[in-house]
């Protein structure tokens, strides 16, 4: 790479006015502060799969056209925003969609949430989240460097670090969209479909009259098999890493005296 877009985004960001430089997080705040305020984070709960179940069928069966990029585009602006109950929604989407459908709209709304704070962050408004980010921007670095592709699409396939982290943080080390955008959606899709999967039994879990719980829901012998491909999945990364003799991403909480 003969360029650094990091450089070139600094020097674009310091000939910018101040509000525009201040406009992309004014937003990601704002985004989230409406969550709170309109009440939108308490229906966010499985609780509210249960509550509205009669509901929900109707709007996903009787308004298909409305109800799907409805869900598309409160995915990616919670996921934008980095809400941290924003990942309920691909179980909300398996719920009401299955788990084709409903895992299709929750990869596109996460893929289009995480571009859209990444974006953000590439600005120079993305300093208060960098901030946020602290000493792990460090441990990207040499994986980055490395192939910032491969690198990344290991990063989602393993949950070794919280999403929101792995959204922001490439931002900050030179990785460039397009290789941004595919990764995200590749690494992203074995773990969506599998809990769209989980929410398209969570019905089975309410005709039984038991109570929704996550530990309840990945019980159900019906998902078992996707939950064992899933794993199996991620630890292909992990074992390909090692055999090469390269240390594969650290988990949250193994290093820094956490």
């Amino acid at each position: 790479m003969t360029d650094d877009p990091r450089s070139a985004d600094a020097a674009t960001a310091i000939q910018r006015p101040l509000w525009r430089r201040l406009l992309p997080l004014a937003l990601v705040a704002a985004g989230l502060a409406a969550v709170f305020v309109t009440g939108l984070d308490a229906y966010i709960r499985l609780d509210t799969l249960k509550t509205y179940r009669a509901d929900l069928a109707d709007v996903a069966h009787n308004h298909f056209w409305l109800a799907f990029p409805t869900l598309v585009v409160l995915y990616a602006a919670l996921v934008a925003v980095s809400f941290p109950g924003a990942s309920l929604m691909t179980i909300f989407a398996g719920f009401m969609f299955g788990t084709g459908l409903g895992g299709l709209g929750a990869l596109i709304g996460a893929t289009l949430g995480a571009t859209a704070i990444f974006l953000a962050a590439r600005t120079s408004l993305g300093e208060p989240l960098r901030q946020r980010a602290g000493p792990w921007l460090d441990r990207f670095q040499r994986g980055f460097a490395e192939g910032e592709l491969s690198y990344l699409f290991v990063l989602r396939l393993v949950p070794a670090f919280p999403f929101w982290l792995v959204n922001i943080a490439p931002a900050f080390l030179g990785v460039r969209t397009r290789n941004y955008l595919i990764s995200t959606a590749l690494g992203i899709a074995p773990g969506t479909f599998v809990y769209a999967s989980v929410g398209a039994g969570a019905g089975a879990v309410i005709d039984r009259g038991e109570d929704l719980k996550l530990g309840g829901l990945f019980a159900d012998p019906a998902i078992w098999g996707p939950m064992a491909a899933l794993v199996a999945l991620a630890l292909l990364p992990v074992a390909w890493k090692r055999w090469r003799g390269s240390p594969a991403p650290a988990p949250v909480g193994t290093a820094d005296g956490d």
